[in-house]
């Protein structure tokens, strides 16, 4: 039997009085610190993002279509872990937008497939800078970078497994 890492390093307990070491009382939490770390990609993705008229989800969409083009809506809201009603308004801004066009599968009517347009794969081209971008600002070697995916990783999976 494995027994389980505590998620945190102090009890959750309010401490008999706080120190100027508490300042940041939830650092210790790991949720905390996966919560505090995406917050702190989004603000860094915003500008670079703004730049090219494209919000995050709609970023990651893009980015899944460029490295796979063609798409079901199911496909890619699996790959994104987005439910259809959030994915397909977004899907729909960014066919106003130009940068992808849907369409039904001949196969199958109910099936709607997504593909980037030469617009979207010309905007594409212009975001290829930002990976590396976030990298530098992370401050990571490769190694530590994929290292920590790989942890981070397998803490998703186990996390979705225990919900289910």
């Amino acid at each position: 039997m494995t027994h389980a890492a505590p998620l945190s390093s102090a009890s959750a307990a309010p401490a008999a009085s706080a120190t100027a070491q508490d300042a940041r009382p939830l650092d210790d939490f790991l949720c905390f610190a996966v919560y505090s770390a995406g917050l702190a990609f989004n603000r860094l993705y915003k500008p670079l993002l703004d730049r090219l008229g494209l919000t995050y989800p709609q970023y990651l969409v893009m980015v899944s279509l460029a490295r796979r083009d063609d798409q079901t809506v199911s496909a890619l809201g699996e790959g994104l872990f987005l439910e259809s009603s959030t994915l397909t308004p977004l899907i729909k801004r960014l066919e106003a937008a130009g940068l992808v066009s849907r369409r039904r599968d001949r196969a199958d009517e109910r099936v709607v497939r997504v593909t980037l347009t030469p617009q979207g794969r010309a905007l594409m081209a212009d975001a290829a800078c930002i990976p590396m971008e976030i990298g530098a600002a992370a401050d990571l070697s490769a190694e530590q970078v994929t290292q920590m995916r790989e942890t981070i990783l397998h803490l998703r999976a186990a996390l979705r497994a225990g919900a289910t």
